[in-house]
């Protein structure tokens, strides 16, 4: 039976979306097939058919990205779970978004409750964004204070919010803001020596400022909840340590929205606490490829798809 005492299982957030994500395991796995259609009952929509079929438009939409990013992941540990049932890891964490898949996988609430935390999410988010349009872009090769250098003269240059959101890995930072300073960063990226700017194709300002009325709305929603302690320390975006307590949970969710996801940090903390390998359970491989330029002695593992899920389920078998 595997040691999963030095693992870390780990959850996408927005960007991992792909039309088709979950549907081989939910053909192959009932236990999987079976969180799709709860999940369908409980929003009163058909999510599984937007993740298997599309639109791609509708499946990118804030409102259906959140609850989709959640339930696939869920779908997909539950089914590693029914495989091995004992694929308890050391600690979990999630970016942004996946964070509240990590707390629902650690069982700080039930899936019922997480998927309408992540819808109403998605709805607050995306109506803040109605509200203070923004934008978010992706800048790499600058340090961190060439990167804050190069924010204070957007800022200054604009008058407008503009700050550092996700921290994702050594030179790979987003900023978020009103749309005259993320447009006068990108402008002035190359001057500042970054390698790649590059404009993210959203139209929220995640994890700042402008997400402040988000933050206000969702805290109610999240009293609405009855969190419990995690079986398993979940690392939380806004500190970059365990959250080990119901209030601490309700507290980082509240704040999550307008401060910066430190996922850097985040992972260095785990390698820290004896973490050695890093399990991505979700659509996609952004966070594995993430973990390599913050730590490439750790291993990595996948688990997105029925081939992986049945790969990895055996590696645990075996070992």
């Amino acid at each position: 039976m595997a040691d999963l005492s030095q693992t870390a299982f780990v959850f996408p957030g927005q960007g991992s979306q792909v039309v088709g994500m979950g549907k081989d395991v939910g053909d192959a796995h009932p236990v999987a097939r079976d969180t799709f259609t709860e999940a369908d009952a409980l929003l009163g929509y058909p999510l599984s058919h937007l993740c298997f079929e599309g639109p791609e438009d509708d499946l990118n939409d804030t409102y259906y990205t959140q609850p989709a990013l959640f339930v696939c992941s869920m779908a997909l540990l539950r089914a590693l779970q029914t495989l091995h049932p004992e694929a308890k890891p050391r600690v979990m964490a999630g970016h942004s978004l996946g964070e509240l898949t990590a707390l629902c996988a650690a069982g700080a609430y039930s899936f019922a409750d997480g998927l309408r935390l992540v819808q109403a999410r998605g709805r607050l988010m995306k109506e803040a964004g109605e509200q203070h349009p923004g934008a978010m872009a992706a800048i790499i090769g600058l340090d961190t204070p060439t990167l804050q250098a190069l924010v204070d003269r957007a800022v200054q240059e604009t008058g407008a919010i503009l700050v550092s959101a996700n921290d994702n890995s050594p030179g790979q930072v987003v900023v978020s803001g009103e749309v005259a300073a993320v447009d006068k960063a990108v402008e002035l990226g190359k001057s500042f020596g970054a390698r790649l700017v590059r404009k993210l194709p959203v139209s929220i300002a995640s994890h700042s400022p402008l997400m402040a009325d988000a933050a206000r709305a969702f805290g109610d929603v999240l009293n609405s909840v009855t969190f419990e302690t995690p079986v398993v320390p979940v690392y939380g975006n806004v500190n970059a340590a365990p959250l080990t307590t119901p209030d601490a949970i309700r507290n980082e969710l509240e704040a999550q929205l307008t401060s910066p996801v430190r996922w850097t940090e985040s992972v260095a903390a785990m390698v820290a606490a004896r973490v050695k390998t890093f399990v991505e359970i979700g659509s996609k491989d952004v966070l594995t490829g993430l973990i390599k330029r913050i730590d490439d002695s750790a291993a990595r593992v996948n688990v997105n798809s029925a081939p992986t899920l049945q790969a990895y389920a055996e590696t645990l078998m075996s070992s």
